[in-house]
């Protein structure tokens, strides 16, 4: 969802960044962020890890939800090709899920300030599964609901550490790199695009 769908990493960015700097810590990553692709609550882990904090994890997490949500309410944005490329693939009887590392509420609002959410049969948290990408469960269980072998899906990912959860699950995976990963590694993945409509003549969706 962010990167592919929204435009969001960088708001994303600005609001964690706000709230770290409350305590002190200078957050600035740059291309090569640890917490791309992880969970928010996992990326925090990753934080914490390296600057003391007087916080856990999780309570970041909540504090970070609560500041984050009127941010994409108000100011997210869509990527060249939505909502066209979605809707015209669901147009084609493509069954479409939403399988994101973004908490349920985070996934919910973004889709909605989109304008996209009654195109997506389903979505999935990486909090409600038992491991985050890298690992497999976040897109096998949108398979599990969506009712499609892993084999027949293709998942569209904008990081390296979603292709490979894709990989592992046994899906066809197409990156589009956005502008916070375009020097991630996408050797693993099936077909590499520059922008979301070019999807829409992939041979993979034929």
């Amino acid at each position: 969802m962010d990167g592919v769908l929204a435009d969001s990493e960088p708001l994303h960015q600005d609001v964690i960044r706000g709230l770290l700097a409350e305590y002190g810590v200078d957050w600035r990553p740059g291309e090569h962020d640890p917490t791309v692709g992880l969970t928010s609550v996992e990326g925090f882990s990753v934080i914490c890890a390296r600057h003391p904090l007087p916080h856990d994890p999780r309570r970041l997490d909540e504090l970070y939800t609560e500041r984050v949500l009127p941010v994409l309410r108000e100011r997210v944005t869509p990527m060249p090709g939505v909502p066209d490329v979605p809707r015209a693939l669901a147009a084609r009887g493509v069954c479409l899920a939403v399988a994101s590392s973004s908490s349920p509420a985070v996934i919910d609002m973004t889709l909605m300030a989109l304008g996209v959410r009654p195109l997506f049969q389903t979505t999935v948290s990486g909090v409600e599964v038992a491991r985050g990408k890298p690992a497999p469960d976040v897109f096998l269980e949108a398979a599990k609901r969506l009712g499609v072998a892993p084999d027949a899906c293709v998942v569209v990912e904008d990081s390296e550490r979603g292709v490979r959860a894709a990989r592992a699950a046994g899906m066809r995976c197409v990156a589009i790199p956005c502008g916070e990963t375009r020097h991630h590694d996408f050797s693993d993945a099936t077909l590499v695009l520059s922008a979301l409509p070019d999807l829409l003549r992939c041979s993979l969706l034929a």
